[in-house]
């Protein structure tokens, strides 16, 4: 890669490696996964950098490897979580308050949806991505977005148990 391009590549990811990572932990629910996904995604961006500032801008490209590698994530087998009776939470440190209940009602709901439908929902509605930019980041067809996001919003809904919505819930976050 030119030096020029290797520039370009770490001012992108200078500039858009916490939008990413916050995204990631949308889509998968964990912090720690989220940091892996973010490195995996950025690792196949630099690969493909060469041709990502050709054909499309770097954004949707990295939006769609990550959507893939999320969606990808639950069909491997040593990666499958594992309930446990206890957590040991000595390390774990908080930045600050914390978040509302209605948040954490969210989060967990999100954490319950099928990858897919969970995937779909975040990029419609906390990406703002139209139908066909989730389409093309998840590698499949409008309809399937659709039905996808229908899906996960009707599930969502149940879960919640009060007809409130993704859109009205994330939005009250931002």
């Amino acid at each position: 890669m030119a030096a020029r391009d290797d520039e370009g590549f770490r001012s992108y990811v200078i500039a858009r490696q916490r939008s990413l990572r916050h995204v990631a932990f949308l889509m998968c629910g964990d912090w720690h996964q989220a940091d892996d996904l973010v490195q995996s995604t950025l690792t196949r961006l630099y690969a493909a950098w060469h041709r990502v500032t050709r054909e499309q801008g770097p954004d949707a490209y990295a939006h769609r490897i990550l959507a893939n590698l999320v969606i990808d994530e639950r069909r491997r087998p040593w990666r499958r979580e594992v309930s446990v009776d206890q957590i040991d939470d000595r390390n774990l440190r908080f930045a600050g308050p914390s978040p509302p209940d209605e948040r954490l009602d969210l989060m967990d709901a999100l954490g319950r949806l099928p990858r897919r439908q969970r995937v779909t929902l975040v990029m419609r509605f906390w990406m703002d991505a139209s139908v066909s930019e989730t389409a093309d980041a998840m590698g499949c067809t409008a309809g399937t977005v659709k039905s996808q996001t229908a899906k996960g919003l009707n599930n969502l809904r149940a879960l919640l148990g009060d007809g409130r919505t993704l859109a009205g819930a994330i939005e009250e976050d931002s």
